[in-house]
């Protein structure tokens, strides 16, 4: 199958116009014909969800957990984009464009970024309507911050926890429509298939996680909105429940794969504690405009620290190493996430790393503790304050920034923020892949759609800061109640679609074969020992850095623990009960699979970009020696994954990045 973006004519800055302009509408009155499946109940599901509901159409919503409000993205916390210019700093639609593209690595499409740009300010605006809390200046305008990767304020926060009141926001909207029941809401329900029937999605097979009830689910189209796979790493900052079944289920129905192994790994979370630790806990980004990241410039020093025979605020000025400040002048602190964490790493892996294990870097609020209290006393008009009343003046103003963060840090840490720096480490949080979509949204299979984290998104090989809250719910509430019109509008004489069918009945049975096997195993090594073991490969050899000889060494280990997964996993219980450990083995099967094409997908392209470090293509010479190097000649594409059986043997479709707005050039922070 050729890959049809479906990019429309006409200037970049008039084709999301041009194209509302011309789609096909569906009338008002025959909407409540039409059905409609959203699977994820997150920013981009629950977006979708109220939005297609509002217009009419009737939506049942499943989502594996006891609420939508427990959806994932309510753990993002720093704030969201929009190109408002609310502080006059010249920012734009096109700076965002820009900054997003670049940011990207030039590794995704022009229009798709472009448009989503151009619908960020209508996303702060609807969310205001909604109620949403972002903060606000002392003139009633709403405040922005920076972000890593730009050089403007353009992130509106509501405290730190943005993504929490964006969801409540998104959840509200969903709860008129629950109530008015244009919204049937399946929650506790996973979905375990996709059923396609004539070459269309026509429903899915979902599990009550509850009673175990498997149930058929007939729509018009399906919309899938799950969110990112991170946890094929086991240790990230995502719920334990994320997952990657629906779009995996999707995906051999066939729905293309795009670029999988494009993760994004976040500088800025607290260092992991042991090795029975299960979850990653993230500190937000939003951190990094205000403090300052070092590590100690001799390696006695960082022994010292390590062993504990030294406190970072014992160490003197010149003897600390701002290396992010002394690399990367232009940008400081506040470069793009892959830079930072590569920077940390190398920094770590070098001996300089200040935790026992040592994998940790200072993130330090002292500088502006003390500069924030001195302008608060100039405000105030005091004369010779102490340094006392200067610290304590400071401390407020950053804990009416950040103090559940730093509240949340000391709880788990057991040491003051404000006091001694706080230590951090990347870790996996984002995937920038996932499953192909054109410019409507939809896959390669008619009638199945993919928004938010699920699908391989705008953000190409990495993600700016406060972009995915951005592009959820530009996907929910902008863009695919419009593009999905196209599609439905073909559909108004279609009727219910049955659901006692050859294709249900098949789809059906093949979740109750496979919810048997894995029951009857009965095997020696519970489903988290195989977790573990493959997110112990794919983070040393898929991760932050990866080279051809570990990317074909992780695919046969991944193959390995594939075949003992199916021949020694023990799943306890049965399949008509709550059955945890049941639905974590369908998940880890998954996840297994998806890890295997990941690393197919890595070792084929032989580039650095963005997330995507390949220790054989490095700069050796210039101002950039060191850095990552991108090969625009010969991976100026996206990587679509066909399911052949066997991700080893999966096929490769390219769909060519075109790029006629901006020039391809090295990225550059220094």
């Amino acid at each position: 199958m050729s890959l049809d973006a479906k990019i429309p004519e006409g200037p970049l800055d008039q084709k999301w116009t041009l194209h509302k302009n011309t789609i096909d509408l569906v009338n008002p009155a025959n909407k409540r014909h039409i059905d409609v499946i959203v699977v994820g109940t997150g920013l981009a599901g629950g977006a979708a969800a109220a939005s297609l509901a509002e217009m009419g159409y009737n939506v049942s919503a499943f989502c594996y957990q006891d609420s939508p409000r427990r959806a994932h993205s309510i753990a993002a916390q720093g704030g969201i984009n929009a190109a408002k210019n609310y502080q006059n700093d010249g920012d734009s639609v096109y700076r965002l464009f820009y900054d997003t593209i670049k940011g990207g690595d030039y590794r995704s499409r022009e229009a798709n970024v472009y448009r989503l740009a151009e619908v960020s300010a209508n996303i702060i605006d609807q969310c205001v309507a909604q109620g949403v809390p972002f903060a606000r200046e002392y003139g009633g305008l709403l405040d922005n911050r920076s972000f890593g990767g730009v050089l403007v304020s353009r992130t509106f926060y509501a405290k730190g926890q943005t993504g929490q009141q964006l969801l409540l926001g998104a959840y509200s909207a969903m709860s008129r429509q629950i109530a008015k029941g244009k919204i049937k809401m399946y929650n506790r329900h996973e979905m375990l298939d996709l059923v396609v029937v004539d070459g269309k999605a026509r429903g899915i097979i979902a599990r009550n996680l509850v009673t175990g009830e498997v149930s058929r689910h007939s729509a018009h189209a399906v919309v899938l909105a799950s969110g990112g796979y991170g946890n094929v790493f086991f240790l990230s900052t995502n719920a334990m429940g994320s997952n990657v079944t629906a779009a995996w289920k999707a995906h051999k129905k066939g729905a293309y794969f795009a670029n999988p192994c494009f993760t994004q790994i976040h500088p800025t979370c607290i260092p992991r504690s042991g090795d029975h630790q299960s979850k990653l806990t993230l500190m937000s980004e939003s951190l990094r405009n205000d403090g300052r990241i070092w590590v100690p410039k001799k390696k006695e020093d960082a022994e010292a620290i390590r062993e504990g025979r030294l406190k970072p605020t014992e160490l003197a000025e010149e003897d600390r190493d701002y290396y992010l400040e002394r690399r990367y002048p232009a940008f400081g602190n506040l470069v793009p996430r892959d830079v930072a964490s590569r920077a940390a790493k190398e920094r770590c892996d070098a001996g300089y790393g200040v935790n026992p294990t040592g994998e940790a870097v200072y993130l330090d609020f002292a500088a502006a503790i003390e500069r924030y209290g001195n302008e608060k006393a100039t405000v105030l008009g005091l004369d010779n304050p102490s340094k006392e009343e200067i610290r304590r003046m400071g401390e407020e103003v950053i804990e009416s920034k950040y103090g559940n963060l730093f509240q949340m840090y000391e709880k788990i840490v057991d040491e003051n923020p404000y006091k001694t720096p706080m230590m951090i480490y990347p870790a996996v949080h984002y995937t920038m892949g996932g499953i192909w979509v054109d410019y409507n949204l939809m896959t390669t299979i008619p009638g199945c759609y993919a928004t938010g984290e699920a699908n391989f998104s705008d953000h190409g090989a990495n993600r700016l800061g406060a972009s995915a809250l951005m592009q959820g719910l530009a996907d929910g509430y902008f863009v695919l109640p419009y593009t999905i019109g196209e599609y439905l509008a073909d559909e108004i004489r279609t009727g219910p679609i049955p659901i006692d069918t050859a294709e249900f009945d098949e789809a059906e049975n093949a979740v109750n074969e496979r919810i048997a096997k894995l029951l009857t195993i009965n095997g020696s090594k519970p489903v988290d020992y195989f977790h573990k073991r493959l997110g112990l490969v794919m983070w040393n050899e898929v991760g932050m850095s990866r080279n051809a000889e570990g990317l074909s060494r992780a695919m046969d280990e991944m193959n390995q623990i594939k075949e003992e997964f199916w021949s020694d996993v023990k799943v306890p219980g049965t399949a008509d009960s709550f059955n945890q450990e049941l639905e974590k083995a369908g998940r880890v099967a998954d996840l297994i699979e998806l890890g295997i094409l990941m690393a197919k997908d890595a070792l084929v392209r032989e580039e650095s970009c963005g997330g995507h470090f390949r220790e054989e293509s490095v700069e050796t010479s210039g101002e950039q020696e060191g850095e990552a190097k991108r090969d625009d000649e010969n991976f100026k594409f996206v990587s679509a994954w066909e399911w052949t059986g066997d991700s080893r043997e999966a096929q490769l479709h390219k769909e060519d990045l075109v790029f006629e707005n901006v020039e391809l050039k090295q990225r550059s922070y220094k």
